[in-house]
């Protein structure tokens, strides 16, 4: 769990498509000087959202096992075609009804997927029933797991309901044979841990579904974790889906993956299976907007850590806040994901601040995160060890909407004065572009000292911190690209569906060194 923060950020050599983490630790002093700049990032993922026809594609390869990796979760590609169904003509129209089918609907099933034999009894309690089959590949692996199973989903509901204060998911009518929420075990392989189906609309955009888990979580198909693990782990963030439709079924997709992936966390923050997702959050590729829906990366899976961040900082109850303004009711506010946090946060020094200093903050996990001191070191865009001899530095770059960059510079020989300063400038694009500069001073005994940077209506802005070798570990500049500008409704992967006004802008930072 938690342990002592990071001195300073560790500064990466390099960057490809394939980038990853290093390895873990907590109390490494980064040496700049060694530091090469990245090379130019990889390309983003398309922005461009999915035909009708090309989601009922998805959505079949998914459930047959054979999705590819630019393929989105099954709970997202059973929501997309669900939603883009009433578009579809024909031979179409019927496979996507099928595919959207419950499994006790059968051998109908185009993929194979319905029961093929007659399900047995359900168990069930006062609000959930959990449906399996006694024979078979689908059937569990003892008579003990649906109990199991039906134990667990509990313990779910009342944390996520009665605990956290969320919207329990709403009611099917006599679906399932009652009006109790449905959960059906079935044989779903290794690629597909299990989904929540949206069905019926209820009002404005809320509507009921349905969930699918897998049958057993044999070792074969699941070789990390123990059976009970995933099926925890599955059912924290699989019920959270079934609970966003109660709020709108049609809202951003980074917010529903990144949100759902966070709730693991307060279900099972000892079974840790969020942090395969750590290579694609802003953490370790702060690069990639906030909002991007990936259909190359998990970046919608990586990114749970930015509600870790808020959640830490002002308590679990900021995520059901942000649900209660993106929800569709008229009790609702009514708002898109970014425009919901914008409101929830605006007493707390405002989204675009607090944006940047997550990013800021990202550099040194340990320090902001209750796990921090066991996650893998960041990295950064570059850095530089300056000396009374080499005393300035520059740096400069694009930066996309929601994303960020940061440099390093530490103090070499000859700065062991506690006169010596660091003077750091930065340029940015347009005030109303959002652009933010955090600095943070690493201090040599561990501590930390944080300070924005105001930049006027052109994006410049000054700021001289201490840079003593002897005080000094280290000094980050992040800067920050914070618009939440868009052409709403364009059909993208963003939010909103939009496309962002003011992506590639340009910064830079010039670090010099002064004596004061």
């Amino acid at each position: 769990m938690g342990g002592a923060a990071l001195s300073a950020p560790a500064v990466a050599a390099d960057q490809t498509g394939n980038h990853r983490p290093a390895g873990p630790g907590s109390t490494h002093v980064p040496s700049p000087a060694e530091a090469l700049e990245l090379a130019p990032e990889p390309a983003l993922p398309e922005f461009g959202a999915a035909t009708p026809t090309e989601t009922l594609a998805t959505a079949r390869r998914v459930l047959a096992g054979k999705a590819l990796p630019r393929d989105p979760s099954a709970t997202l590609a059973l929501r997309d075609l669900w939603l883009n169904k009433t578009r579809l003509r024909g031979n179409e129209r019927r496979l996507a009804d099928r595919l959207l089918a419950r499994p006790t609907d059968g051998v109908g099933d185009p993929q194979g997927f319905g029961y093929t034999v007659p399900e047995a009894a359900p168990i069930c309690n006062t609000r959930l029933c959990i449906h399996y089959v006694p024979t078979g590949a689908d059937a569990p692996p003892s008579p003990e797991w649906p109990a199991t199973n039906l134990a667990i989903m509990d313990a779910v509901w009342s944390h996520e309901v009665d605990g956290l204060g969320y919207r329990a998911p709403l009611t099917d009518g006599a679906k399932g044979g009652n009006a109790l929420f449905d959960v059906y075990l079935k044989d779903l392989g290794g690629d597909i841990y299990g989904f929540c189906a949206g069905e019926d609309q209820v009002r404005n955009r809320t509507g009921s579904g349905y969930c699918v888990l897998d049958n057993d979580f044999a070792a074969a198909q699941f070789p990390t974790g123990t059976p009970t693990d995933n099926l925890t782990v599955t059912a924290a963030h699989e019920f959270f889906h079934a609970i966003q439709y109660a709020y709108d079924y049609r809202e951003d997709p980074w917010m529903m993956e990144s949100t759902a992936t966070w709730m693991e966390e307060r279900i099972a923050t000892a079974v840790n299976d969020n942090r395969q997702y750590f290579p694609w959050s802003q953490i370790y590729a702060p690069y990639v907007p906030l909002d991007l829906f990936s259909r190359n990366e998990g970046y919608q899976y990586g990114n749970w850590v930015f509600w870790e961040y808020l959640s830490t900082k002002y308590g679990v109850g900021i995520v059901k806040k942000a649900w209660d303004q993106a929800g569709s009711l008229k009790s609702d506010g009514g708002k898109y994901s970014l425009t919901a946090l914008q409101k929830v946060l605006k007493k707390k020094g405002g989204f675009g601040k607090v944006y940047a200093q997550y990013a800021a903050g990202n550099l040194t996990p340990a320090a902001n995160f209750p796990e921090g001191a066991e996650y893998p070191f960041p990295k950064v865009r570059g850095g530089k060890a300056l000396s009374k001899r080499k005393r300035t530095k520059r740096f400069s770059t694009k930066i996309n909407h929601l994303a960020s960059a940061s440099y390093v510079y530490s103090p070499g020989k000859g700065l062991g004065s506690k006169k010596w300063k660091l003077s750091v400038k930065v340029n940015g694009p347009a005030k109303a572009t959002s652009p933010y500069a955090v600095v943070v001073v690493h201090l040599a005994n561990g501590k930390r000292q944080t300070k924005m940077v105001k930049l006027n209506r052109r994006g410049a802005g000054h700021k001289v911190v201490a840079f003593s070798g002897k005080r000094v570990a280290a000094v980050s500049v992040t800067l920050v690209n914070g618009s939440t500008r868009y052409r709403c409704g364009k059909r993208t992967v963003l939010a909103c569906a939009g496309l962002p006004l003011d992506d590639k802008e340009r910064f830079s930072v010039v670090g010099k060194v002064v004596k004061r």
